[in-house]
Formats: C-alpha cells, structure tokens, sequence
C-alpha cells in the first residue's frame, strides 16, 4: 500500500470554524516544543508513494494527495511494543480510539473520528478494512474479525479519512488498508515470544526467501493464550500466513493462504453503580470488584480459510495492471448466556446459541498510469458472499457465580436465516499537476448492491415456526471526490477536498428492523421492512508542513455528514435485544494534529484530536427501558470530545533504548443518557464517564549491533503503569442481582450504569530474533 522513495472548491466556512475552536491552542502549545522553533533548515526531500485504491497500483505522492493519510511501516509496529494492531493505532494515531465493550484485547471496538470498525454485531459500521486488497468487512452485519487478521505478517498500514469513494461500500469515515510481507520484503528468519500478566503467552515466527530466478516464499504464524484479567476470560487464537510468488520481468504475481482459528471470550459491560428517581448513586457489582463480570459465558469462536492470488504486470514504463481474485470461508459460533426476556422462578436466564457460516468469493482489477501531467486510475470490484444463519434458545438458570447453565428442556430455533448479497463497483481517479505546485485530484465511482434472504422465525406467543417470502433490494449510488492541493514556498503544503460514498444495510439488518418485533443479537430476524442505504459526505481542509528535517507537522479539519444513517435501537442493553431502523442525519466534525520530530537521539510525537459527534435530526433513540428525545446537537455516546496522545522513545546508550507514551481523554457521554436524563420525563441527571490518561512505559535492549539490526532483542513493558482505574464505554440498563452479585431478584430490576472497564496495571517480557 505504501513505498517510501529517500531522494528528491468546497465548502470550507465550517471547517475554518473548527480550526479556530480547537485547533488554533494547540498549535500554540506544539510551537512552544523546543526542536519546532530551532531551526529553519531547509526540509530533506522524501517522498512517500501512498496508495489510492486498496489494490495496489503505482500510488500516488502524499503531498499531492487532498486529504491527510496515516502510514505506518513494520519497523514502527515493533519499535512501540504495543500488544496489537488495535493498540498501535490507539496508542499513536491521530483520530484512532478502542473501547473495550467486550473485554478481551483482540475484540476491541475500534473507533476512527467517531466511525466504528468493530466485532461487536449491531455497531453502526462506518470505516472499511482491507488486507492486501481484500475486503475483511464480514457480508453479515460489516462487522471486523481483528483476531483472524495475520497481524506478524503485516508490512505497513494505511489510514485513509473520510468518504473516499474509491475504497468502495462502507468507507463513511476512512478506510483502513494493510499489506503483508513477501519473501522479498523479509527475507530470512524473524520471531519474537512475550509472556506476564493475566497468564498471556504468545509467540510469532516468520521466514522468508528468494532466489535468482525470482520465486520468493513467506510464511509467518502467531499462536496467543491468555486467563485474561476479568473473570472467567481466558481466550487464545492461532493464524498463519503463507505466500509464494515469482517475478519475471514486468509479471509478478502472489499466491496466498491465510488460516485462522480463535476461542475469544468477551464478557461486556458489568454494573459500577445502580441510580434511584433522583441520581443518587450506589455502589455495584463493578466497585466492590474490579474484575467483576455480569453473567457468563459469553464465547467467540471464529474460524477463517481464505487463497487470495495478486498479480500485477508492467505494461509499459507509465502503466500498470493490477488484478486479484479470492475465495473466502468464515465460521462464527457463539453461546451467551443472559437475563431472560420473560423470565420466570423457573427460567430466570437464558442460553443463546448462534452459528454463522459466511462464503465469499471476489475479483478486483486495476490500470494505473502516468500521461504527461496526469496520474489516473482505472479499476473495478466485484464482491459476492452467501450466508447461512441459524440461531437457538434455551431455557436455563444462574449458578451462584452468576454462570449460566441449561435446563432440562431442549434447545429451539429461534431464527434461520439464508441470504446472499452481490456488490459491484467501476471507479476512476486522476491526480493532475495543473502547475508546478499545484494538483487536482477527482475520483468518481458507481456502486450497485443486491441483498436478499429467506427468513425462518419461531413466534415466541404460539411457538410456530414460519418461513417468510424471500425478500430482495436493490441499491446503486454514483459517488464523487474532489480535491485540491498547494505547497507554498514556504514549504507547506495545503489541501482541500470533497467526498461522498455509501453504505448498504446488510443481510442482519434488513433482517432486524421492525420495532413492534425487536431481534436478539446475534439476532432473532424477522421479515421486516425496507431500509434506506446512508450517504455519507465529507469536506476536508488541512495542511502537512515539514518544519525543519527532523520535525513534520500535519493538522486537518473535517466535517461527515451521514443521512440515512442505520443505528441499532436497543430495547434490552444486558439482553441484546433491539432493531435497526435508519435515522435522518447524523454529523462527525472535528480536527486531527499530527507533529513528530526527532532530537538527537530522541524522538518524539504529539497527537490531538477534537471530535464533536451528533445527532442532527429530531427522532427517539430506544436504548434499554428508555426513549431517548434526540434533538439536533445531542451527543453520540461513547465517544470523547478531546484525545491527546504523546509518545518518546531515548537511544540513551549503545543498544539501549527507553520509551513511553500517554493517551489521555476527555469524559464521553453514556448510552441512553444522551438527553441528560435516566427516566422517560424525569429531571436531568448527568451520569457520564469521567476522563482519564494511562501511561505506558517500556526499554528494550541489543546485546550486539549487527547490519541490518539483526540478532536478538531483549523487551519489558509496563501497561497503565499507576494503575489507573478507568472506563471508555458506559450505558444504561437494568440489573437484577444485588450489589455483591447475588439474590436475582426478577421483579425488582434496578437501572445502573455498566461500564466497559480499561485493564489494570500489567507488566510483560520478550525476546525478538532477526536473521
């Protein structure tokens, strides 16, 4: 996606608007950095290729590009030590948050200006994610399978923002593009292993190799096992990667087999208080103990088989062909155990089971060039998926450790579902250098999308099972982009753009959208009525300045306008009870900074992020027992207005290095208290999260400095180092056991806050080898 070469009209009133709300002090505060205003040396030119489609192609100069990328490459991934993708971006980029709504470090809720890449089915999905050019969007709900992502193999990522209509379906607030090594990339011997707090071991291995006549092989591998730090949370997944090409001139082409495997536990939001008429708070479940968990268990269990080929050829010295095709197979089974809906002396909970079977079959095609001022771009996707659904409920009871175990009578079909959904999409791009400092960049794409299903229900009043009519719909969109850049003399350069793309709602929710028959997630699906596909728009403006050579800054204001926009209504937070149902307008504004230097033998990086996320339009939000009156200016909930991230790293001695990092956050607002109230009328009660800052530390070691940093390294970190008890996700709801845990008492529910809480202080160790 990323090469890096070391040598040589919108509508922008809003957004200036928000440069001086929130981005105007802090470039005040990153002035006041002592290595921005030293020097006034002229920059070193480095150019940075950045892709523009997620097939790979010849990719275009960032500078030229109206819209401010994030590119990161593998040595960056290792050297900041964190424990994941998921991590890295939280930890460093810009814009980028994680919630922890399900607990486990591999099931994180990512979020990227206020839009969601996440597992968690019902999220309003709003960012696409690609390896190496594949879609990894499950067709079942859009959702994000992070864990089954061979994360040891991955070379670079890329951050795209906005609606770039060029990344396809689903790209509303960016798209998120990673490549995988080759055996030309990494050749040789390459392995790290890693142990300490909550019982985590992992290990990871790759190796590659090529030769003289131009075959080239990569295989890498990840295994991962942990008891995890709640309760009843341990989790563990393996995947492995293998690739083999062969370059030949102008022709190379890859051949790959990713295989996946996880048993993930996620245990979701626990109460940390109940509330009375009045707000008055009483300590929970969540206060008397941190690694408390609400009900249990709640499994994942994923599985992945996927053989992607790519293949690109040099027709000529300015043009290029691209092309992949790919076959995809995805098993998803789940077991939650939870409060039942009608629960009774008898069958207090409730013992939910799901199985998900996902076949995807796909072929992308690209034709890239360069004629006299013009850089274009010519391609083609087509994505097919056929889904099989199958839901069951069983009656059960609670253990005393609030485990749910089954009763006596058999498990029933609550729902089955058979669907299949058909994307196509025919886009264009062209970058033209319209003077010497100057360029123009347009994309337009068509988007046509068919889903169906054929629906299987149990009524739960007469316990019939019904098969419903197959329902069919059709959706197509023609989606532009337009931008502009300038580089001053000065040296910055400064951009501009506009964009639109669309989202098409998915099997489950089509599947899941009448309020008078609402679905359990995973689902409980019902023939059910016609949903609108979200258009999505977004003006970006911003500027990328090198400031001195060792020290870039990057600022950009940005303004997503969703209508249409699919947002799961909640009816039963613990339960997961609810439908989806589109809503008028939704708005994500806000401004990003990005500064990062160097010093001697320090370097350093500073992110800020203000996001102020709304509903614009007048509707009710269901969430739990309540309707929320949403008014336009009423906050999205879970997700914070101001993000500040520092990170430094110190080569103090030969072989040594020590380093940290700081994410601090401002309060975020807790679902189904959007309006400012606990009870349907009642007095306003704010019971928001509280901000907070973690910090992280970690050294590591070189025993000998050998070319091309080979041999081993010696690692230990330390995660939330004052231990810092914190929450970034919150939402109202019911809770039927007492403070310790105990007694449920089904007649006597009381409202309280769940949280998703952060870990505690953990502290690990590793080893890494290159050769």
């Amino acid at each position: 996606m990323t090469r890096r070469v070391f040598n040589r009209q919108p509508r922008l009133s809003p957004l200036v608007d928000l440069l001086k709300r929130a981005v105007l002090p802090a470039l005040a505060l990153a002035g006041a950095a002592p290595a921005v205003h030293a020097q006034s040396a002229e920059p070193a030119a480095k150019v940075e290729i950045i892709g523009t489609s997620p097939l790979p192609g010849q990719g275009v100069d960032r500078n030229q590009l109206p819209y401010a990328t994030q590119s990161v490459r593998r040595e960056r991934l290792d050297e900041a030590q964190a424990d994941n993708l998921m991590d890295y971006m939280n930890r460093r980029l810009p814009g980028v948050q994680v919630n922890d709504v399900q607990g486990s470090p591999f099931q994180g809720d990512l979020t990227y200006r206020g839009f969601r890449a996440s597992p968690l089915l019902g999220a309003a999905q709003g960012l696409s994610v690609y390896v190496d050019g594949v879609r990894v969007n499950e067709p079942f709900g859009d959702v994000v399978n992070w864990d089954l992502i061979p994360e040891f193999a991955v070379n670079s990522l890329t951050l795209v923002p906005g609606a770039n209509p060029a990344f396809g379906l689903n790209t509303l607030g960016g798209a998120l593009s990673l490549t995988t090594h080759t055996g030309l990339t990494a050749p040789g011997l390459r392995g790290e292993v890693s142990f300490g707090s909550f019982g985590r071991k992992r290990a990871d291995l790759s190796w590659g190799m090529s030769n003289d006549e131009g075959w080239h092989t990569f295989v890498a591998g990840t295994v991962f096992d942990e008891n995890g730090w709640r309760d009843f949370s341990a989790g563990r997944l393996g995947n492995l990667l293998a690739k083999v090409g062969h370059r030949d001139g102008d022709t190379e082409w890859d051949a790959t087999l990713q295989l996946g495997r996880s048993r993930l536990v996620g245990n979701g939001l626990v109460p940390a208080y109940t509330l009375d008429d009045e707000g008055t708070r009483t300590p929970d479940l969540y206060a008397a103990r941190r690694e408390a968990i609400y009900t249990h268990p709640d499994r994942t269990n994923n599985r992945l088989a996927q053989a992607s080929l790519n293949l690109r050829h040099q027709l000529d010295a300015t043009t290029e062909l691209a092309a992949l095709a790919y076959v995809r197979h995805t098993r998803r089974d789940t077991t939650n155990g939870d409060v039942a809906d009608d629960a009774d002396a008898d069958a207090q909970a409730s013992l939910n089971a799901t199985h998900t079977r996902q076949n995807g079959v796909g072929a992308a095609l690209n034709l890239s060039g360069q004629s006299g001022p013009h850089q274009w771009l010519l391609g083609t996707t087509v994505d097919a998926s056929r889904i099989r659904y199958n839901q069951t409920e069983q009656e059960a009871s609670f253990t005393a450790d609030r485990g749910v175990v089954a009763g006596d009578e058999e498990a029933e079909l609550s729902a089955r579902v058979a669907g299949r959904s058909l994307a196509f999409g025919l886009y264009g791009s062209d970058t033209w250098q319209v003077a010497p400092r100057t360029h123009v960049t347009g994309t337009l794409r068509y988007n046509h999308a068919r889903v169906s299903n054929q629906l299987t229900s149990r009524d739960d009043d007469t316990g019939d099972v019904t098969e419903r009519p197959n329902e069919k719909f059709h959706y197509n969109s023609l989606n532009p982009a337009l931008g502009a850049t300038h580089r001053l003399e000065s040296g910055p350069t400064l951009f501009a753009n506009l964009a639109r793309n669309n989202r098409v709602p998915t099997v489950i929710e089509l599947g899941c959208a009448d309020p008078n028959e609402p679905c359990r997630l995973p689902a409980g699906l019902q023939s059910d009525p016609y949903l609108k596909q979200v258009i999505s728009r977004t003006a970006e403006v911003g500027m990328r300045w090198p400031l001195t050579r060792t020290v870039q800054l990057g600022v950009s204001a940005y303004r997503t306008v969703n209508h249409n926009d699919i947002l799961f209504r909640s009816v039963s937070t613990t339960g997961q009870q609810g439908f989806f149902q589109n809503f008028d307008k939704t708005r994500h504004q806000g401004v990003d900074l990005d500064l990062q230097g160097r010093s001697g033998a320090v370097s350093w990086s500073v992110g800020y992020s203000w996001l102020q996320a709304t509903y614009e339009a007048t509707g009710v939000l269901r969430q739990g027992d309540r309707n929320v009156e949403i008014t336009p200016g009423t906050r999205i909930a879970g997700l914070p207005r101001h993000t500040l991230k520092l990170g430094a790293d110190w080569r103090l001695a030969p072989g040594w290095s020590v380093g940290g990092d700081v994410q601090a956050v401002s309060g975020r607002v807790t679902a189904g208290n959007e309006d400012g109230r606990i009870e349907d009328g009642g007095e306003r009660v704010d019971v928001g999260l509280p901000g907070h800052a973690v910090v992280n530390l970690r050294a590591s070691w070189r025993p000998e400095a050998l070319p091309q940093q080979r041999g081993w390294e010696l690692w230990a970190k330390v995660n939330n180092v004052f231990d810092r008890r914190y929450e970034n996700f919150a939402a109202l709801a019911g809770t039927v056991f007492d403070a310790a845990g105990h007694n449920p008492d089904l007649s006597a529910e009381r409202e309280a806050v769940f949280v998703a809480p952060g870990a505690p202080r953990s502290f690990f160790v590793g080893a890494r080898y290159r050769y």
